[in-house]
């Protein structure tokens, strides 16, 4: 099996696949972009990719969402939780001190920020297409755009740099969440605590709509652990929605609310099900259960047939 990620080496995305393959001599490869990895399963090129999807301090991933939510269908079947612990890299011999500016990733800077002001207050933010890619700009000759990167440890071994500063970060317990996408097939069994995720294309812009397309899953008892709204790119003010929930295809609840969705909405991206990597199974009301939904649809049977 084949399987890319977010690159260059280094990357938090690199270590979250490491932690998640099961056979360490895997065939892994980088790649430049979110849209490049997810391009290459599409084609075939790879057999899988790890992306990010959303961290806890900055939130979700734009540009997973919209690669996700467009082109041909791709399917999540596994995501992973890595804590996030940045340190401040730069060339053998340099000092704090020589620090004028500092090169990360966007989310990589704006969780160290509050830490770069109080450590290096007159450094300067240069933007790198991640935080491995800025490490690795110190590593190739010539002058680099930065004198350090804030970038994950392995970015710094791998590239051969010196560690300035650890632990470098304004929030304990940041964590990013990351999704292994393959071609569609069939998805992973149901474990009872597994998550659901789809893009959901309302069929027009009008008041409640939002509401009613909450309330398919309000109504089952279906919780949602995560819904942020993306431009659909066609006109100015249309969205589309990057929703997961909590449960599995195959649980009666969730398969009457895709439904539902699907009889109200104009496309509903089903990105898959999956488990859990916290392996959380959340509630569910009772009146929402499998064996309510059966005991429901026999009791209707039952009425049909008299």
């Amino acid at each position: 099996m084949t399987t890319g990620y977010l690159g260059p080496r280094g990357t938090f995305c690199q270590a979250a696949l490491l932690r998640t393959l099961d056979d360490p001599a895997a065939d892994v490869r980088p790649m430049p972009s979110v849209d490049a990895a997810l391009s290459a399963v599409r084609s075939g090129e790879l057999d899988a990719a790890m992306v990010p999807i959303e961290n806890s301090v900055e939130g979700g991933v734009p540009a997973t969402m919209d690669a996700l939510g467009s082109g041909s269908p791709l399917q999540v079947v596994a995501e992973a939780l890595l804590p996030v612990t940045f340190v401040l890299a730069a060339r053998p011999g340099t000092a704090l001190a020589d620090v004028r500016r500092v090169g990360s990733h966007p989310h990589g800077w704006a969780q160290c920020r509050g830490w770069v002001a109080a450590h290096l207050p007159g450094a300067a933010y240069v933007p790198a297409v991640s935080t491995a890619a800025a490490a690795e700009a110190l590593s190739l000759p010539g002058e680099p755009p930065h004198d350090a990167a804030l970038c994950a440890p392995i970015a710094a071994e791998t590239f051969g740099l010196d560690v300035l500063a650890r632990d470098v970060g304004d929030t304990a317990g940041a964590v990013t969440r990351f999704l292994l996408v393959t071609r569609p097939g069939p998805p992973p069994a149901r474990t009872g605590a597994d998550r659901t995720s789809v893009v959901v294309f309302q069929a027009d812009d009008h008041p409640g709509g939002l509401l009613e397309l909450l309330e398919q899953f309000a109504t089952r008892g279906i919780n949602l652990t995560r819904i942020e709204s993306r431009p659909t790119g066609d006109a100015l003010g249309r969205y589309c929605f990057s929703i997961d929930a909590d449960g599995h295809v195959d649980d009666a609840r969730m398969g009457e609310a895709l439904t539902g969705l699907h009889r109200t909405c104009t496309e509903v991206r089903f990105l898959g099900s999956y488990p859990r990597a916290d392996a959380a199974a959340g509630e569910v009301p009772a009146s929402t259960s499998d064996a309510a939904y059966a005991d429901a649809a026999a009791w209707l049977r039952d009425v049909r047939g008299r």
